[in-house]
């Protein structure tokens, strides 16, 4: 998997792309803390516009951005949601848990 992390409006921007599964741990970890590390800004925006597939270890990944990010009383969007990687967040109802959009 590919990581990019940049500010964009205001907002952290990890930008996501190949497969994110079990063997990407290491590069989210690494973004994660870039995105943590950059100037304040308001919210954090998840770019899955290019992820290919996705699996249950990349949703608790997310879910660990959600956590980080509610402790810094910030939001987490989805953005880019499309196909297959859209059908996984919806039967993992992370609708409930993130705003999604494509």
């Amino acid at each position: 998997m590919e990581t990019q992390v940049s500010l964009h409006d205001g907002k952290a921007v990890m930008k996501l792309a190949g497969r994110f599964d079990f063997n990407a741990h290491r590069e989210y970890r690494e973004a994660l803390e870039r995105l943590s590390a950059l100037p304040e800004n308001s919210d954090f925006v998840v770019d899955l516009a290019e992820v290919s597939y996705l699996d249950s270890s990349a949703l608790g990944m997310l879910l660990l951005l959600r956590d980080r990010a509610r402790h810094a009383n910030k939001s987490v969007t989805l953005s880019g949601v499309k196909g297959t990687v859209r059908q996984v967040l919806e039967i993992a109802n992370f609708s409930k848990m993130f705003a999604i959009t494509e």
